[in-house]
């Protein structure tokens, strides 16, 4: 995150000249990867920590900078002159999932003239990287910059019934975003909704229809507050990420949506002119004040190993913005302030004290240890997919991140920039790889030169992304595959069988079912070094994770391959990102279950996936699993069609199923498939 220097002074009186601030702020945990001169103004970018969304703002740089510098804060202004028509006449807010959105504040602005910002906004707006659209917009991106605090401006007249409805939305309602894109909603996503249509998703964008325009006059201003889980599933399901989404994931300030209203209003009025109506609409059912901390002297002691002046910890923590409730010789109770949503124990406190007195001057002694250690992050499930793989028949490989271009230029698009080293080791491998599938057909290549014809490898590692010129490159963490030959050579019984697309596609599944990740859905590949009628891609949640299929003859032929080769390629950091399901049980079924297979004339473009995915449209409760066992083309068969056999299995949770329901469901579903992807069955 971007944060300008003049912005900063105008919040807090310090004398450290940018590199001074740079390296202070470095020092208590914010780090500062760069200091750029930019149009008269020094910007400061900030690798601010997933734990501190405090700080991805002005004001809460500014706070610390305070601490630091043992001055205060000025708050921007937020007193309001107020009309006499007052806000709840003229509109309303039902909040109907409060677990989701527990607050929700409304403004609203009167007589408005949408246009173009003073040069102040969109200077400032342009120096840390944003675009401006109009004064309106402009001013909630100035708010969210300033204060950290997202806001939404939707136009009053364009709501139906001046209604806001915060509330899950509805399977199928479709929204157009502020982007203009079409995007098909499911149930566990909270909307903004009007009295009949969605008309924002929460914490993410707007929708387009609601939209500030040159035509609007009246203003309705959203700052809420939403719940950081709800925010991140639904900004995954549908692979958007904006300004608001990143802040609310991360946690947002439930106390802070009155005060960013009342800002933003304030400027909206200095800009674009108009009038705020008397009082806002603040929907809060049921706050949560924070329960006070307790940080022990002794605590303090023993983790830090030394003493702290208990008077300079005790200073420091009401710097840092927490209420002392109370505190003696040995112990003091913290009440932390809303904005840091990550103080949730004692320790949170000895490391806020630790990083004002300075990490620098805690002694360099061993603490005495007896325990174990612990895993990385996400390593566990690195350690299941290796488990899983060595079942399967994998062997890992480790190659070298350093290839030749040419081989490397195969795996990647023209787009994709590349890191070149300025003095290899060898000049044949210049370049860090960006795809792990150079290594592991190398690798391959030895094996079958030594005359092993069955081999199955895979590979765990980084691959390097060029990014500005002087810049360290991306590192993203992937999972290769690579596998030919027979599937099992030392079987008696079935030992002609080739390892085939449906053999890699298996095994992928097999990895997603040990991390119990779901939706899993596959489509075109639109990768040119894989086979085009042997290949797919893998989406995990709607976001593409990989591809994998069959390599293309041309790419197969270079590396002079004489049988099929198959290959997978997965983002394995977007992965283990992706949350696991919880194991869930339940009792064994009751009442029989009844199998009934239908043959099926399905047109070649229809897919099966579509077909499964359509019988689960009719929300049959009684249909439990659906599975293809056959597929056929050939005499009897139209050109444009083929034959796909698939199993239904029924079954009722609380009787046994008679033959005319049974019966009735068959007739349902063979009616919804003709209509739907003009299936019939073959007879």
């Amino acid at each position: 995150m971007k944060v300008s220097y003049r912005w900063l002074k105008e919040l807090v009186d310090f004398e450290l000249s940018p590199r001074e601030l740079a390296e202070k702020l470095t020092m208590v945990g914010l780090a500062v990867d760069r200091v750029e001169e930019v149009d008269g103004d020094v910007l400061l970018e900030l690798d601010v920590t997933s734990n501190r969304p405090d700080c991805l703002s002005h004001l809460g740089v500014a706070r610390e900078i305070a601490v630091l510098c043992g001055t205060s804060v000025r708050y921007p202004e937020t007193r309001l002159e107020e009309d006499e028509e007052e806000t709840v006449r003229v509109a309303s807010v039902e909040i109907r999932d409060p677990d989701l959105c527990p607050r929700y504040v409304a403004r609203v602005i009167r007589g408005v003239r949408v246009g173009p910002s003073p040069r102040w906004v969109v200077e400032r707006l342009e120096r840390l990287g944003q675009r401006s659209i109009n004064n309106v917009a402009d001013i909630t991106n100035l708010v969210l910059l300033e204060l950290g605090h997202p806001l939404h401006a939707f136009d009053l007249e364009k709501l139906i019934g001046r209604r806001i409805i915060v509330r899950r939305a509805r399977a199928g309602e479709l929204l157009v975003t502020l982007d203009g894109v079409k995007r098909t909603l499911r149930e566990d996503m909270l909307v903004i909704a009007d009295a009949v249509r969605p008309v924002a998703l929460a914490g993410i964008m707007g929708g387009e229809e609601t939209g500030v325009s040159e035509t609007t006059r009246d203003v309705l201003l959203e700052s809420a507050y939403f719940h950081p889980l709800s925010i991140r599933r639904t900004a995954r399901a549908l692979a958007m990420s904006t300004e608001a989404s990143y802040r609310f994931e991360r946690g947002a300030d439930v106390e802070a949506p009155r005060c960013a209203a009342d800002r933003a209003a304030r400027l909206i009025v200095e800009v674009a002119g108009g009038r705020i109506l008397r009082g806002a609409i603040d929907v809060y059912p049921n706050p949560r004040p924070r329960a006070p901390v307790r940080l022990r002297r002794q605590r303090l002691r023993r983790v830090l190993g030394m003493d702290v002046p208990w008077d300079e910890a005790v200073r420091l923590l009401r710097a840092l913005g927490f209420h002392i409730e109370r505190a003696d010789g040995e112990e003091v109770w913290a009440i932390p302030p809303s904005f840091r949503v990550d103080i949730d124990g004692e320790d949170d406190l000895v490391e806020e004290v630790a990083r004002h007195i300075g990490y620098d001057a805690i002694p360099t002694t061993l603490p005495q240890w007896n325990g174990y250690g612990e895993l990385l992050p996400g390593e566990e499930k690195r350690r299941a997919l290796r488990t899983i793989l060595s079942a399967l028949g994998f062997s890992e490989a480790i190659t070298f991140s350093f290839v030749p271009e040419s081989w490397d230029a195969l795996f990647r698009s023209e787009e994709t920039r590349v890191c070149r080293l300025r003095n290899p080791i060898d000049e044949t491998r210049a370049q860090l790889r960006t795809s792990l599938l150079p290594g592991l057909l190398e690798s391959l290549l030895h094996n079958l030169h030594h005359g092993v014809r069955s081999v199955r490898l895979y590979e765990i590692g980084i691959c390097f992304f060029a990014r500005e010129e002087g810049e360290r490159p991306i590192e993203r963490e992937q999972l290769g595959l690579v596998a030919t030959g027979l599937l099992n050579e030392r079987a008696w019984q079935d030992h002609h069988r080739p390892f085939g697309f449906y053999e890699m596609k298996g095994t992928l599944e097999a990895l997603l079912e040990k991390l119990r990740v779901r939706p899993v859905a596959f489509q075109t590949s639109p990768q040119e070094y894989l086979h085009p009628g042997q290949s797919a891609r893998l989406l995990v949640g709607g976001e593409p994770i990989g591809d994998f299929g069959q390599l293309h003859p041309r790419i197969a032929a270079l590396f002079k391959f004489k049988q099929p080769v198959f290959v997978a390629e997965l983002d394995l950091e977007k992965l283990l990102q992706k949350e696991s399901e919880a194991i869930r049980y339940r009792p064994l079924p009751r009442f029989p279950t009844v199998v009934r297979d239908f043959s099926l004339l399905v047109p070649r473009e229809v897919t099966y996936a579509e077909i499964e995915r359509g019988i689960a449209e009719l929300g049959i409760p009684e249909i439990v699993e659906v599975r293809l066992f056959d597929v056929y083309t050939g005499p009897n068969i139209p050109a444009d069609k083929r034959s796909l056999s698939i199993s239904v299995r029924l079954r009722a949770e609380d009787r046994t199923l008679t033959e005319e329901e049974i019966a009735a469901i068959q007739v349902r579903l063979l009616a919804h498939l003709r209509e739907r992807f003009r299936i019939e069955p073959r007879l």
